[in-house]
């Protein structure tokens, strides 16, 4: 819930913004890696404190205007609130602008970190989630759903930043978010169905497909066409310097209204009960720090190098949150302890994710791995 996570879109505006202090094209493998020191804006870098301030403000609706969240609630078809359901189409479509099918086709030129991902992604996480939840969420099955869906989804976007701060493998990352772009319309639906029937939690299939379709699917499809006919009439440089950081900007503010919006639903229910966001926050915060420490000795282990391992690390380690958003309250409702336990989830990943770049620089200098 935290996939800066700050969260995919930022990285649009990386695209338009960043710093670029330094370019090497070298040969690392059979990957051809692009290292680019970037640097986050003041906004991007400190977008947890924002997050935090929305959730405040949020708070503060829920006490003493009522009546507006649920006038927004009230705005809805089939029970998905129309405001939140745009807002929440407009913070998937900038990260599906990321899918890059012809670089699938590199797959199989350095498999290794690339198989590494997958394992993290569909197997790890997963795993070590939900097992955490059945531990930690006994009885609440509203917070166990919400880390099942949050371990499930790999995140597709704001892993190009990360991997850009620790001047990892830029290409190895653009194929592992293309493909876990496509993975997650096959996946995520079947795991999320499976790991959930293990504690004889009831989901509504038909509505968590309808999340799939409506907030992977279509933002794909029209992420992938809007590129190609932007790129061919206006050119690539104007949609990655001036389309990309605009629907990023967009994206942001529609995930901060999101997050008002959510927690001022919630507002009176967290305020009596403060605890359900510690009890969230245990096994989110132990499940970081065990997947990333696997992720980290196993790439170790395989013998890969810096820039390979730490986008290894990067991708296999974090949330697709926007998606896990979306799913909990398309199932639950607006106002649910799903929706809230999976925006606990964006909150701790920008910080652990901030991290785990600067960790992983360390343990480079210290000859974590081969050079």
């Amino acid at each position: 819930m935290v996939h800066i996570n700050i969260f995919k879109n930022v990285y649009m505006n990386v695209l338009g913004n960043m710093c670029k202090k330094q370019r090497q094209d070298m040969m690392n493998g059979d990957f051809e890696v692009q290292v680019t020191e970037v640097q986050l804006s003041f906004f991007e870098k400190y977008l947890a404190i924002w997050v935090a301030l929305c959730m405040g403000i949020g708070l503060l609706l829920s006490q003493f205007f009522p009546a507006l969240s649920n006038a927004f609630n009230n705005l809805q078809i089939s029970g998905i609130s129309i405001p939140i359901g745009i807002c929440l189409f407009l913070m998937m479509y900038p990260a599906l602008l990321n899918l890059q099918i012809g670089e699938l086709k590199k797959l199989m030129h350095n498999p290794r970190p690339i198989i590494l991902t997958i394992f993290s992604n569909w197997i790890l996480a997963p795993l070590v989630t939900a097992f955490l939840a059945y531990f930690f969420l006994a009885g609440h099955d509203q917070l166990i759903v919400s880390l099942i869906l949050l371990g499930s989804s790999p995140c597709t976007a704001m892993v190009l930043v990360w991997g850009g701060l620790a001047g990892g493998n830029q290409e190895q990352n653009f194929i592992n978010t293309s493909l876990n772009t496509v993975t997650i319309m096959f996946l995520y639906v079947p795991i999320v169905s499976l790991l959930t029937g293990i504690q004889n939690i009831q989901l509504d299939s038909v509505a968590l497909l309808l999340s799939v379709f409506v907030f992977i699917g279509i933002p794909m499809v029209l992420g992938y066409f809007s590129k190609k006919y932007i790129t061919r009439t206006k050119g690539e440089m104007w949609f990655l310097e001036v389309y990309r950081p605009i629907v990023g900007k967009i994206a942001i503010l529609a995930l901060l209204t999101t997050l008002i919006v959510l927690f001022s639903l919630n507002g009176s229910v967290l305020i009596q009960n403060p605890g359900e966001m510690i009890l969230v926050s245990v096994p989110l915060l132990l499940g970081f720090v065990i997947i990333m420490g696997i992720n980290l000795f196993i790439t170790k282990f395989m013998g890969l190098r810096y820039q390979e391992a730490i986008i290894s690390v990067i991708i296999g380690s974090s949330s697709h949150f926007e998606i896990a958003i979306a799913t909990a309250i398309t199932l639950f409702g607006l106002g649910s302890k799903a929706a809230l336990g999976t925006t606990m989830g964006l909150f701790w990943e920008v910080p652990i994710m901030l991290g785990l770049v600067y960790l992983g620089k360390k343990l480079n200098k210290k000859g974590f791995w081969n050079k």
